[in-house]
């Protein structure tokens, strides 16, 4: 008997090879597409988060202006507030405003106050927290140096007031003074 000894091409063999490599290079490339997949998705994730939370701590502390009234024309206004909705309570004393405005003889004045002075609307003592859903009132001195008051800016004028919550959010109001005389409405 005769032993043969050629090496015979087994293309089977060969076929199977390179489904076995393609099948390993598409397990490489879906491992390098998933880790992409979750890394977006967890970036995305965190900035969720943040957003929501700069979000929640802005709401949180917020005034919200109901009127503001002319209450001595060379002197102050009247305001009525509440705290926004969705807002904590809020000591009065982390709370301030700034107004600024343009005088009659054109000069730029700056006026800073805190909300210590501020009562429920119903006259009743505030005990140093602005709840949530109460009404209150402060009347604003706008001229305790530089004098963004009604006669000082005149008729047909506008004051800007910014009112501050610390570790919260701020409130962007414009006075429209289209009269200077005590109960005018200039929001």
């Amino acid at each position: 008997m005769m032993k043969n000894n050629e090496i015979k091409n087994d293309e089977i063999g060969s076929i199977g090879i390179g489904a076995m490599i393609v099948f390993i290079a598409l397990i490489l490339v879906a491992a390098v597409a998933s880790a992409v997949i979750i890394q977006t998705g967890e970036k995305l994730q965190q900035n969720a988060q943040q957003t929501g939370s700069e979000t929640q701590q802005e709401i949180s502390g917020k005034i919200s202006v109901s009127s503001v009234f002319v209450w001595d024309d060379a002197d102050s206004y009247l305001v009525y507030f509440e705290t926004a909705p969705g807002s904590e309570i809020l000591d009065e004393t982390t709370v301030r405003y700034q107004m600024t405005c343009e005088t009659t003889g054109g000069a730029y004045q700056y006026v800073p106050g805190d909300f210590t002075a501020a009562t429920e609307f119903d006259g009743g003592a505030l005990t140093n927290n602005l709840e949530p859903g109460v009404s209150y009132s402060l009347v604003m001195a706008a001229a305790p140096g530089d004098d963004c008051s009604a006669t000082s800016v005149g008729i047909n004028s506008k004051v800007t007031l910014w009112i501050h919550v610390e570790n919260g959010g701020s409130t962007f109001e414009t006075l429209s003074v289209t009269d200077t005389t005590r109960g005018a409405q200039v929001i």
